[in-house]
């Protein structure tokens, strides 16, 4: 089963598609808008790139990166654009889509929440023994670590839950163990 990891951009949107049998590679890449104006061209040629993507390599679900509110509005607006562009490909081809916060996707890849590009980039191919040849565009490494984030998120136990368990005040599963008369 393939994973198809979004990284979303309005300029640059990377894209990044991991087969779940040993997280093994398939392909990386990014859809670029910068030659067009701002608008509806940007976001057709952004829906129309990752449809042709799923129509080629058949991923079983969707990844992207959960929208947060940066600094500047604009920039925001514009990354929720594309983001409902990836959207739409995925409801057009009925795929489920998850989605994952930047901090949780790095902490899942490099180990730490607050990981800068390159130490992303540096695990995501360390992790898909990823051949030095091969160039990675920053978007195209973020896209291939929310597709490893998806991949590593069934394998994981719920970190939420675990600390649920053992914060003060939470009932205790009792550990006595019953002793035969």
């Amino acid at each position: 089963m393939r994973i198809l990891g979004v990284d979303p951009g309005s300029v640059v949107c990377g894209y990044g598609v991991v087969e779940t049998s040993g997280g093994r590679y398939v392909t990386a890449g990014t859809i670029r808008c910068k030659s067009l104006a701002p608008g509806p061209e940007r976001l057709q040629r952004i829906h129309e790139g990752l449809l042709f993507i799923i129509d080629e390599f058949s991923p079983r679900a969707l990844s992207l990166e959960r929208h947060f509110v940066a600094a500047n509005v604009q920039s925001a607006f514009r990354i929720g654009e594309a983001r409902a562009m990836a959207m739409l490909a995925a409801a057009e081809r009925r795929l489920p889509m998850f989605e994952y916060p930047p901090n949780e996707v790095k902490l899942c890849v490099a180990g730490h929440g607050h990981a800068d590009k390159a130490q992303v980039k540096y695990m995501v191919r360390k992790t898909l023994k990823l051949d030095p040849a091969i160039e990675l565009a920053d978007d195209a490494a973020d896209a291939l670590a929310l597709a490893l984030c998806h991949l590593g998120h069934g394998r994981i136990p719920n970190i939420v839950d675990a600390v649920e368990r053992f914060r003060p005040g939470a009932p205790r599963r009792s550990r006595t163990r019953m002793v035969p008369q």
